[in-house]
């Protein structure tokens, strides 16, 4: 951010107690924290918990996980639930935060959980959001997420911390 989003003046920086070196608005007199989106990234197991439900967008054939952007004043669970129901018209539960981080190529924190679908059903799908929806065994899931993503360091990041074994 170079100029403040309020007034326009281009910021400085300026160091601030604790916090660092943080853009000031000399204009405002107002310390201007940086600021990103926020979007979450769903890991969607069947109701077995057996299989991982992987997609393709935008005419890309890479598979990732279902994944939007949090609304004005919605809650990241509120957000997983109505993404996955926009997307994929599926219902989940036991919501399980898994991990964070930014995404610098769309300036986005990027907050992941794993989630439990109703169903396998894939006839809600928004054809116009998702190219393609398959359920993946988690084996076959691991090969075929895109390489060297964040879709790819949230799954085996869920599968190595997370996952609940036995």
């Amino acid at each position: 951010m170079k100029y403040c989003l309020e007034c326009g003046t281009r910021l400085i920086l300026k160091p601030l107690k604790k916090e660092g070196m943080i853009p000031y608005c000399t204009g405002c007199g107002m310390y201007r924290f940086p600021m990103y989106s926020t979007a979450v990234s769903m890991i969607v197991l069947s109701p077995d918990e057996r299989k991982i439900l992987l997609i393709q967008q935008y005419g890309k054939g890479n598979n990732v996980l279902v994944a939007g952007y949090v609304n004005k004043g919605e809650s990241a669970e509120a957000a997983v639930e109505r993404e996955v129901m926009e997307e994929i018209g599926l219902q989940v539960h036991d919501l399980c935060f898994t991990k964070s981080e930014y995404f610098p190529n769309s300036n986005t924190l990027m907050i992941n959980f794993a989630c439990v679908a109703e169903s396998e059903s894939l006839d809600g799908m928004d054809r116009e959001e998702v190219d393609k929806a398959q359920w993946f065994t988690i084996d076959d899931a691991v090969t075929s997420i895109k390489p060297d993503s964040l879709a790819q360091k949230f799954l085996m990041n869920y599968l190595q911390n997370v996952r609940k074994t036995g």
